[in-house]
């Protein structure tokens, strides 16, 4: 990938999560970007490719953060395993997403199957309940349930620290096994 199309992906990634993928043309984007509409074009193709790259890398970054902390784990046990993947979320939440889950938000502007973008957006939430699945089996839908609340509520800022609760009643769940 060229320096001006890395720009161009960097600059929509930001604005699409910031403002709404809706919210925003290829104009700002390749405004940001500091590149030509042409560039962007002749990179991409289409702003439907671009967002579909953008959530193509988020997703991608994401399982690597995840699978990552899930390494470190020294204890075997699945409610320790369980524990890292909501601590990872925590983590990646205070970085990456004060405005709530990426997929989700994209989601709520990209309902249609038949988008390209659609897949990503699906398969990432169906790698988690594969995740939790693994973990936990007998568990895996009612931790995605407690996952995802957790997740939205963050970004809806309700009240303090959900990732957090949602992780004590998953260890809990898991613990009671």
């Amino acid at each position: 990938m060229t320096l001006g199309a890395r720009r161009a992906l960097a600059a929509a990634s930001r604005l699409f999560y910031e403002r709404g993928i809706h919210a925003v043309g290829v104009d700002l984007i390749a405004a940001e970007a500091g590149v030509t509409k042409k560039t962007l074009y002749d990179r991409f193709g289409s702003k439907e490719q671009i967002v579909v790259e953008y959530l193509a890398d988020r997703d991608e970054r994401w399982r690597a953060y995840v699978l990552a902390r899930l390494e470190r784990v020294e204890a075997p046990a699945p409610a320790e395993r369980v524990r890292a993947v909501f601590d990872a979320s925590r983590a990646w939440m205070d970085d990456h997403s004060p405005k709530g889950c990426g997929m989700v938000n994209a989601h709520a502007e990209i309902s249609d199957p038949a988008h390209p973008a659609y897949a990503i957006i699906i398969g990432q939430k169906q790698w988690m309940l594969r995740l939790f699945t693994d973990l936990a089996p007998e568990h895996a839908r009612t931790l995605m349930l407690l996952h995802e609340g957790a997740l939205v509520a963050h970004g809806l800022r309700v009240f303090p620290d959900p990732i957090e609760q949602a992780r004590d009643r998953a260890v809990e769940l898991v613990q009671g096994e």
